[in-house]
């Protein structure tokens, strides 16, 4: 298949939104949803401020696969790995040059490596989530077109939204949080955290109508896997 600009641009958002999310995730945010208890007190339920726009991420993975199929959304997936790394391998090996040396720099660095200071357990967290719940994603969408013959593709892009972002938050939480956390927070932040990204993909389904059927008329395609190979590591295959 040519790539055409609209599928770099597809491809583009959703790296983007990747980096991105990973970015801004240090800092927790309340938005009144969820909560556990400590101590006989309710405490709400922290979101990372990733949930902003790492759920577009999903978006965009949805419309790779229903226009361009599992074989592209594969690859793009793959990238965006690769280009997560590259930005996670940058910020750390700039956060371990020294600062300038004036009193104000030496404070920004101190912000910098604050924020920029991945715990390698957090990476292995967020990687492991990243990979199996997009793949996930991608291979159940690609499936469920198939069986509906293209048909409801608001139950393909929320149905499989729903088992490759469960799958997503579980491991992540699980392997970033487990050991520190009571087991009845975990759960809690696991939940909300699901619920929430599962609500944004339901919002968001007219506009994924909108550019998947955008996309379907200007490229004149309509991809369906059904000679596919879907081991993810087959990045080459055409």
């Amino acid at each position: 298949m040519l790539v055409s600009n609209r599928f770099v641009v597809i491809a583009a958002v959703f790296i983007t939104c990747l980096i991105t999310s990973n970015i801004i995730a240090v800092k927790l945010i309340d938005l009144g949803i969820g909560s556990f208890e400590i101590g006989g007190f309710e405490v709400p339920a922290p979101l990372p401020a990733a949930i902003i726009i790492f759920p577009l991420s999903y978006i965009f993975g949805d419309i790779l696969t229903e226009v361009y199929g599992y074989r592209q959304a594969r690859r793009v997936i793959w990238l965006g790995f690769l280009c997560n790394l590259i930005a996670v391998g940058a910020f750390w090996l700039a956060g371990l040059i020294p600062a300038f040396n004036s009193e104000y720099q030496i404070q920004v660095h101190d912000a910098y490596v604050f924020i920029f200071n991945y715990v390698p357990r957090v990476l292995a967290a967020s990687f492991t989530a990243y990979l199996v719940g997009e793949f996930v994603n991608s291979f159940i969408l690609a499936k469920l077109k198939i069986r509906t013959g293209g048909r409801f593709l608001w139950s393909r892009t929320i149905g499989s939204t729903v088992v490759g972002q469960g799958l997503d938050t579980s491991i992540f939480i699980i392997i970033a949080f487990a050991g520190t956390l009571p087991g009845a927070v975990l759960g809690s932040m696991i939940l909300t955290h699901w619920v929430v990204k599962t609500l944004y993909e339901v919002v968001a389904t007219p506009l994924t109508y909108a550019i998947v059927g955008y996309l379907k008329k200007k490229e004149g395609i309509d991809t369906y896997d059904y000679d596919t190979n879907f081991n993810p590591l087959l990045v080459a295959e055409r």
